[in-house]
This record gives C-alpha cells, structure tokens and sequence, in this order.
C-alpha cells in the first residue's frame, strides 16, 4: 500500500511553505503540527530543514530530541546531515530515517557508509530536480540553489547502489504550484531501480495522489502544502485526510 505523507519544511527552527522553492512564509511551529498529526495517524512525516545546506548549519539536535519526544509516528530528518555521527545523533534521538541531500551530491560515499553501519532502510537519499527551459530534468544542490553536473539517470542508480532505502525525488518545478505530481518524471524513475521511490511536490486535493498512484509504481506519496494550506486563500491549516477519504487511493495501489 503507497504511504502518504506530510513533508514539514523548517527554517530556523519553525515550519514554513514556499512556492518552487522561493518566498517562503512561516505557517508554525512544528511540536504543534506533530501533535496534530498524531491525532490524525498520520503514516509517517518528514521534516527538512531547508536552511542548514545554505547557510553550512549542522541539525538542530535539540529540536529533533522535542519532535521525538512528541511524535507518536515514524518520522525522517533531513538538513544539514554531514556525516555519520549527525546521523548516528538523529537516529538514537528517535527519528526512523534520514535524508541526505547535498551532502550525497558531494560525497557519495556517505550514502554507502550510512548504509553499512545503520542499516539502508535508515537512509533516503532525497533528489531537488527542476525541468529547464528545454524541458530537461536537471538536478540542483543547497536547496534548488546550485545546479548539478550530474545525469539523472546514472545519479539515481549510482544511489541504489550505494545501498540506500529509498529515493525522494523533490520536483522543484512542481513545488508548492498545486498543479499535481509531475507523473511523466516518476513513472520512469519508478519503473528504473528496485528501491522504493518517493514523489513529492505539487499535489493539491486526493485526485493528484489517486492519479499518481494509477500511473506510477511509486512506493509512497509526499506533498507539503495539501497538508497545511485550506482553501483558496491558502489559510494555515494542519490537515490530513481520514482512511475513508484516502480509499481510492489505496485502492490504486498495486502493493
């Protein structure tokens, strides 16, 4: 059965939402949102830190020990993971998994390392991919502010290789836009490696997740603003569809 899941976005310690990775505005705290979603029983939840890469923090340790302390459901760290030992902190702090980004971009070994000592279903790698002006899928660093010389393509399998868990693949372009998954994106690179394929970004009602769902064999489904953001003026709002609503959905899946 595909996991739906809310992606929490953090700067400087609070929740925040933007749109393609720009303008971001602050929507609350996170402790508030994970008791929130604890109640709705939630699959799971992901906090990225979307400052540390740029600004060359380490995790905030102490806020990641509160959301544990709170969070009732397996959560995921990312931001600012640079090596084994912010992993090995993570971890016994009491997050399920971690996400590494830029720092896979700069040292792939690490994605084998972490593997190796914590086991791979402790380790997604997650990739920020925008498509260009040629329609092209490029891959960017430091939150969607560095382009990457890197193919897709050989990027995603040299990361299944190195024995990560999972793969995120973040659609920048689709960010925060509400127009629904890019489907044309992860219906290749879910059929391309054996790994469990994460998609995120762009999905605004139940239909983008059924869609997505129907015509991709991802193994699980993210978005940040379906979960925070209600009606058309976007009022704040932490939110997470009943098992009831979420039926058809299931009911897509394959698993």
């Amino acid at each position: 059965m595909v996991r739906i899941i809310p992606c929490l976005l953090m700067k400087d310690g609070l929740l925040v939402k933007g749109i393609k990775f720009k303008d971001h505005k602050y929507i609350g705290d996170p402790i508030n949102a994970v008791r929130i979603f604890n109640n709705k029983e939630v699959d799971e939840i992901i906090f990225l830190d979307i400052g540390a890469s740029i600004n060359n923090t380490i995790p905030k340790f102490k806020l990641i020990e509160d959301i544990a302390d709170e969070c009732y459901v397996p959560f995921t760290v990312g931001g600012g993971i640079k090596s084994l030992v912010h992993i090995q902190k993570i971890l016994y702090s009491g997050a399920e998994k971690i996400c590494l980004n830029t720092a896979a971009i700069e040292k792939n070994s690490i994605i084998k390392e972490a593997s190796k000592h914590f086991g791979s279903q402790a380790i997604i790698v997650c990739i920020d991919i925008k498509k260009d002006c040629k329609g092209e899928y490029v891959i960017y660093s430091h939150c969607g502010t560095r382009r990457v010389d890197n193919r897709l393509i050989d990027y995603i399998r040299l990361i299944e290789d190195m024995g990560a868990g999972e793969i995120m693949i973040n659609s920048i372009h689709k960010d925060g836009t509400k127009e629904g998954f890019d489907i044309e994106l992860l219906g290749v690179l879910s059929n391309m490696v054996e790994i469990p394929i994460i998609g995120l970004a762009g999905a605004s009602k139940i239909g983008d997740f059924e869609i997505a769902v129907r015509k991709t064999n991802v193994s699980a489904l993210s978005a940040g603003s379906f979960f925070v953001f209600h009606g058309r003026r976007d009022a704040v709002l932490i939110q997470y569809p009943s098992k009831e609503k979420l039926k058809n959905v299931y009911n897509e899946s394959p698993k």
